[in-house]
């Protein structure tokens, strides 16, 4: 079964997925040109995620949608496993958001132009005032009623293991009181793990675990949503993949 997935996945899946992400990203681009960015920003990349899921084999599961209300905007915020963990979240979280995602990522072709159109935030980390810029521009995103989606580790695990959380995305919802929505995501390590070159076929699961509010507004509402969230996300995944890991390049 490896070898014909193999096989598949190399001659099949790869040029089909290529053709498809820079036809969704053209679509994104012109789209969010055109007009209607809510629209454009979000749908075009839902389905891309959802068809590259199938076109992979990868069976998807989705636990939690009940904790949301639609009227609400959220801080979702999700352990990084690996690269899936995008076509699992974008396909099929099914809200509205936009990405908080590395600058480093505007510099992928099509993607990143698309990325920049669909007004996602991207992290500059250069100077203490990019840092500042970039969470003002988060928090008029999120003012706008939308929903934002950070991995907070900041970067992919290298051992299926959770890392250190950053404060960004919880300095973002301490400060707009808004409530936080950890996202467990299991599998993705196992499709294509960090240093991998080749898929591997397993199932994904994503669960949507209760909002967290805020009690208040400051260093105690800051450190009780991230404890939480990070000791509800861990729980969610497999006992083998519990338990903090130093990330190298945190």
């Amino acid at each position: 079964m490896s070898i014909i997935y193999l096989i598949y996945q190399i001659f099949i899946g790869l040029p089909i997925f290529l053709a498809v992400t820079i036809l969704t990203a053209l679509i994104t681009i012109i789209g969010c040109w055109l007009g209607n960015g809510h629209f454009w920003g979000y749908y075009p990349g839902k389905y891309w995620s959802q068809f590259t899921c199938w076109l992979f084999l990868l069976p998807v599961k989705v636990t939690g949608r009940e904790n949301l209300d639609k009227n609400t905007s959220y801080v979702f915020v999700a352990n990084h496993q690996g690269s899936f963990d995008i076509f699992l979240v974008y396909g099929y979280l099914h809200r509205n958001f936009k990405w908080m995602m590395k600058k480093s990522l505007r510099k992928l072709p099509f993607v990143g132009k698309a990325c920049e159109s669909a007004g996602f935030i991207f992290v500059d980390k250069s100077s203490p005032r990019k840092v500042y810029e970039t969470i003002k521009n988060a928090e008029k995103v999120l003012q706008d009623g939308t929903s934002m989606v950070v991995f907070p580790e900041g970067a992919r695990t290298f051992t299926g293991h959770m890392g250190e959380f950053k404060k960004g995305a919880f300095l973002l919802a301490n400060q707009l009181q808004l409530p936080v929505v950890p996202l467990t995501i299991d599998g993705s390590f196992d499709i294509l793990p960090r240093t991998g070159k080749f898929l591997s076929w397993h199932r994904m699961k994503l669960t949507i675990h209760a909002p967290i509010y805020p009690i208040g507004k400051g260093d105690d509402n800051l450190k009780k949503i991230m404890t939480e969230s990070y000791e509800v996300i861990e729980k969610g995944l497999p006992h083998e993949y519990q338990g903090k890991v130093f990330n190298p390049d945190q």
